[in-house]
Order: C-alpha cells, then structure tokens, then sequence
C-alpha cells in the first residue's frame, strides 16, 4: 500500500516528536560521573519507546485505511444490489409502456396514492415531471373497486387522439387529482341557500362557477394536462368546439406554458372567440359547423404533432372532475343527497359518484337531465351510449345537450347513481331566476339544472333532508341572459299581458291606468290600435304589458280589471 503525501507528512511529524521526547527524557552530563553511567541500559530505553510509538502510529493508520476501504467495497456492493432489484424487468419495462396490467386489461393510470398518506408527500416528490416510475399491478377479480363496480369495457373507437386509460376509477385516483390540481383551481364555498324555507330542505349550493373560467371542467383538464408527457407538453394540444372544456383547456394550458390552438366555426359568438383568445389560446375560424372545425383540428394535430383533446370519459379526466365530490363531503356534514348535472356529458356526475359513495354508501346521488333530450335515461335503458340524437337548441344547453361520450362514464353512473330525473325547459328557466334573485348568481342552463328538479317538484323523498346542489357553469351570454330572464318573469307569471277594448274619448286610457296604479303594478310597455279593430268607429283597442310582484298579485289585478272591464282579454302564457 503506497501512502500519501499528508500520510508521509503525518510519519515525519511523528518522528520528529519522538526525537524531541528522546532529548528530554536523556540524562543531563553531571560532573564527575563515570563513563558507567552514562553507557547504562537505562539511559537508552527513551530512543526505543519513541520507536515504538512510532510503530503504533503506522499500525493505527494502516488498520484505518483498511477499514475505509473494505467499507466502501461493501457499500458500492449493496447498491448494485438494491439497482438490480428495483431495474425493471423485460416484461414491466413493456407494462410501463403499456400501461399496469388490470384485470387483463391493459392501460394507463396515474399512480396510487393513499389518502392518508398525502400529507408525507412533498410537491416536489410527486410532481416532478422527470423522476420515472415503474408500477405492475396484477388485480385479482375479486377485488373491490368502487365498492363492487362493473368490470370496465373497452371502447372501440376512441374520440380522442389521446391515449386513453379504459378503467373504472377508483379513490385513490381521486385523492391523487385532488393532490396534484390544488394549486391549480378554486376550492369554491358550499354555502347555505336563502332558498331552503321556499322548498322546505337544507339546501347548500356548490359555486363552481366561481372557477376562472365560470365551469367546473377546470378540475378535469387540469389534471389532464398535467399528466401529459414532457415531450408533448412542449408540442402543444389542440381543440375544436367553444364549450366550456375549450375554454377550461385555453386558460390551463396557457398557465402551463403548453402551446394551445382552438378551432371553432364561423358561427361561434363573438364574444366566446374573444374570451378565448384572452385565455391565451391561438383562435382559428373555421368552417360553418363544429364537424367541419373538428375534421380541420385533427388535421392540424396530425400533421403538426399537437395533441387533440376532447371531452372523454377516460380515467384521468372523470378523477379530476370527481375532486368536486371530495370537496361537497368535506364542506358539509351529515349529508344525505347531492344533485348533479346529467345528459350525455355525464363525466361530473360520475366521478362525483364515485367519490361520494366510497366515503359515505348512505348518501343518494342524482343526475338531473333535460326532458327534451334524455340522453342518459335512454343510454341507461339500452345498456350503451346513444351518439345520434343531436339537440337543436345547443346554445341554451350546452354542454348538458351532448351525446353520451363513453362507456366509463355510463358503467358508473348505472352503479353508483341512485336516480336520474328529467325537467322542462320551463323548469330550468324558473331556476336561472331563482338563482339571480336569491344568490346574485348569474348561471346557464348547466348551472341551473339541478336546483330545477326542486322546483320542478320531482323529489319530494328529499323534504326536510339536507341536500347539495352543485351549480357548475356561469358561462350565460348577455344577449342570451336577457330573452331567458325574461321569459321566466312571464312563466312565473310577474309579467303579463292583456288587451281591451275602449271607447276613443278624452280620459279613458287615465283611468285604466288610475286602476293599474292602484293595484300598485308596473307598466312596461303600451299602446293602442285604431285601424284594425273590428267593432264600433270610436272605439280603440288597448294593449298593456305589466309587471306584477308574484302570482297572488297577478290574480288581484286580474279581478279588478274584470270587474270594470269585462270584455277585457288576459294573454295566458
């Protein structure tokens, strides 16, 4: 063994203070001492304990430097065996590729996190894009997911460019969104509603359209985006609609830095094209219909490299909508039914099932749909998705009018669903009212869907309970917003219509109108007709919309004016 240059400095040093020592320990020349005394073997004992110190010295450091080494020999040889046991083997590094093995179905998931365990996990431990994991997870066909949910089905033609993960969710995926997007989104208040005296039952309303884009479908596309790849992050995704996903995905994708590209028709507001473009997303006009800007977007994407994303039911995206449900069971205590939006984008009420049910089995989940387009009812009823049925009146709708967009979500919602109810159009008017009156909220037909089964009067079982309403979209245009308050005000019978005939002289119309002031009502439009009336010359035919305070009132003016005016003609709505 070859020592140093600090190990043949340290020697030398000690050498010299063994020397030092020798000099003085050696006995000092007295006079007249005898040469016998300064030969005797006392006298050269100190040279030789100084060399056998020196020994020790050298045989202390030597047994060091053999320890240090044979500790690092075994330290590098437990770390190649660590190494070779967590290497994957041929068959996981083609399961990581592929997707964890479940149920002999192959596909993708985010990994599994217990909820208890969130706290230990640091932000940097598990959302650092470059660490890479391997997981292969044999289920056996007796485990429980989703407390005895069906067996998912593949489904055979994906709407989506995106690989997808054909898979029931369960609550770990749900903890796991919830983990990763709480940066990312509003946590929005479930408050109590000035509305529950009205409808006999607590009722405690959901905001999610307090979200920065005004829509629940932040949750899902944030953690879709989230879990793309690097590489295709850099790429860029692209959509073709003007729904409230399109807007979730130009805001969260601009955040994130992922180039975004939005393809809507020529017949898109142009308000939403603005909106969009502020977002951050590149807007291109396309097409006169959404299957011309759809056909064109995934040209782009195929030729470009970008991604297209539509709304789909695949496991990462129901887990991040369900985070809502997570939220709903922590705001509010000792609930016992919860109302969603339903229709053909079931993707809420789903993983909001799926949530709700594994932490409470008690608590009754609804989905709420439109009676004019049943498409979950009907999808329910034959066992699989209906695609072609198309509504007319998207617009208003939104995205409740969709068609059923996967088989995950219709298997969920067939097992953890309690029940889907239908409401009018009327209904739902009546609600958007409701809402701007007693909330100041400002909501569209989505939003507005659930509290319309109240109204409607289709659960009464839910009287005295303590129910949550979720109110997930805000996205009503202005234009829009005014012909639908309007026409609730005339369904709730606050502003009516009624015409009668008067005789053309000074002072008729005042007193008509001396009667309507006395009733207290306001009159908002008037007027009278002379050429087209069939009767008398001198007679006049007038035409009154009024605003009344609520149906009693109504009823009141109607009495009066019948009682002086009896050929008077009330507008029934």
């Amino acid at each position: 063994m070859i020592l140093s240059g600090k190990g043949w400095r340290i020697l030398l040093c000690d050498l010299e203070l063994a020397c030092s020592l020798r000099v003085m320990d050696s006995p000092r020349a007295v006079p007249g001492a005898g040469a016998a005394d300064i030969t005797s073997p006392g006298s050269l004992l100190p040279p030789y304990g100084a060399i056998v110190g020196v020994v020790l010295h050298l045989f202390v450091y030597f047994v060091a430097l053999l320890y240090s080494y044979a500790e690092q020999l075994f330290t590098e040889k437990s770390d190649r065996k660590v190494k070779k046991q967590d290497a994957p083997t041929p068959c996981e590094r083609r399961c990581c590729k592929e997707g964890p093995i479940r149920n002999g179905h192959v596909g993708q998931r985010p990994p599994s996190i217990n909820p208890e365990r969130l706290k230990d996990f640091g932000e940097e431990d598990y959302l650092n894009g470059d660490v890479k994991t391997w997981e292969m997870k044999i289920v056996s066909r007796n485990e429980e997911l989703l407390r005895d949910a069906l067996v998912p089905v593949t489904q055979p033609n994906s709407r989506s460019s995106q690989p997808t993960s054909n898979k029931l969710i369960r609550f770990e995926d749900i903890s796991a969104a919830a983990f990763k997007i709480q940066s990312g989104v509003q946590k929005t208040p479930c408050m109590y509603s000035r509305l529950s005296k009205q409808y006999g039952m607590d009722i405690y309303l959901k905001k999610e359209f307090l979200q920065y884009t005004g829509s629940v479908k932040e949750r899902g596309v944030l953690y879709l985006l989230t879990s793309l790849q690097q590489e295709q992050q850099k790429k860029g995704v692209i959509v073709a609609s003007d729904s409230n996903f399109s807007m979730a995905v130009a805001y969260h994708a601009s955040e994130l830095r992922i180039p975004v590209f939005v393809i809507m028709s020529t017949s898109t507001s142009p308000a939403r094209v603005k909106m969009c473009r502020e977002y951050g997303a590149l807007v291109i006009s396309y097409g006169t219909t959404a299957k011309d800007s759809q056909i064109h977007a995934r040209r782009l994407a195929q030729e470009n490299g970008y991604l297209y994303l539509e709304e789909e039911d695949s496991a990462i995206y129901l887990s991040g909508l369900g985070t809502m449900g997570l939220e709903i069971y922590e705001q509010v205590p000792k609930l016992d039914a919860v109302i969603f939006p339903a229709g053909g984008h079931c993707g809420l009420l789903a993983g909001s099932a799926a949530a709700l049910k594994h932490l409470n089995p008690h608590i009754a989940v609804i989905g709420v749909e439109s009676e004019s387009f049943p498409v979950l009812q009907q999808s329910l009823k034959i066992g699989h998705p209906i695609e072609d049925q198309a509504c007319s009146n998207h617009q208003f709708y939104g995205d409740v009018s969709g068609p059923c967009f996967g088989t995950n979500s219709l298997q969920l919602t067939g097992k953890l669903v309690d029940k889907v109810v239908t409401v009018r159009e009327e209904d739902i008017l009546i609600s958007m009212l409701r809402l701007l009156e007693f909330e100041r909220a400002t909501v569209d037909a989505e939003g507005a869907i659930g509290l319309a089964a109240l109204i409607a009067g289709k659960l009464p079982e839910l009287k005295s309970k303590r129910v949550a309403i979720t109110v997930c979209s805000g996205n009503l245009e202005l234009p829009l917003m005014r012909q639908c308050i309007d026409r609730a005000l005339t369904l709730d019978n606050r502003v009516c219509k009624f015409s009668l005939l008067l005789s053309d002289c000074p002072g008729a119309i005042s007193k008509l109108l001396e009667i309507l002031t006395r009733e207290e009502v306001r009159v908002l439009d008037i007027k009278q007709e002379h050429m087209f009336v069939i009767s008398d010359l001198f007679t006049i035919k007038v035409t009154c919309i009024i605003e009344t305070r609520d149906k009693i009132h109504t009823a009141q003016l109607r009495n009066a004016l019948l009682e002086r005016y009896p050929t008077m003609m009330w507008m029934e709505r």
